[in-house]
């Protein structure tokens, strides 16, 4: 069972970009996945005592998305998808935690292409690591949501791409994080 003893020590950490990674895994003609990721991100969570005042504010560039497929990046870069020359960045900002089985999860507001919408995020913490003397305190976390990218206005192939009109999410993202304490 959670509760917030399960929850790191109080106070504000922020997301450390080389031990950050976003993934994403996306429907593609039916039958397959396309995979990729953000190579940059950045962002803070506070962590209260009480766990409805505990919040995650992440940015995460949008013109760093990578398929290791130069074309389609540049096509997911464009303005059918997430038109990163117009929004270079995508956020995620949420307020209060609830416990779910053996997850927490933050109801944030994700937004995308101007569009914002409240995804579910559903994570664990990982733990604290060990630190040196006079170094940031690190801990980690993993965590997991899914979204429907034509609420995004993504909506070029749609029927193509997943088949009849989606009523559950077609995008999968994983987040593997660490943060430091701020100082």
């Amino acid at each position: 069972m959670l509760d917030a003893s399960t929850l790191p020590a109080r106070g504000t950490y922020q997301l450390d970009p080389p031990h950050t990674f976003i993934y994403f895994a996306a429907r593609h003609l039916v039958v397959g996945m396309v995979r990729g990721r953000f190579d940059r991100a950045m962002g803070t969570v506070f962590v209260a005592t009480d766990p409805a005042n505990c919040s995650v504010d992440v940015t995460i560039d949008s013109t760093s998305l990578s398929t290791q497929n130069e074309a389609r990046d540049d096509d997911l870069r464009g303005p059918d998808f997430f038109d990163a020359a117009k929004f270079p960045t995508c956020t995620y900002s949420g307020r209060g935690i609830r416990q779910s089985g053996e997850c927490w999860v933050i109801d944030g507001s994700l937004t995308i292409r101007g569009v914002s919408q409240v995804v579910p995020l559903s994570f664990k913490f990982s733990g604290t690591a060990v630190t040196e003397p006079g170094k940031a305190q690190r801990v980690a976390f993993q965590a997991t949501a899914a979204v429907k990218r034509s609420d995004f206005n993504m909506t070029r192939d749609l029927l193509s791409e997943i088949g009849a009109k989606a009523a559950g999410p077609d995008v999968w993202l994983e987040i593997d994080s660490e943060a430091l304490a701020a100082r």
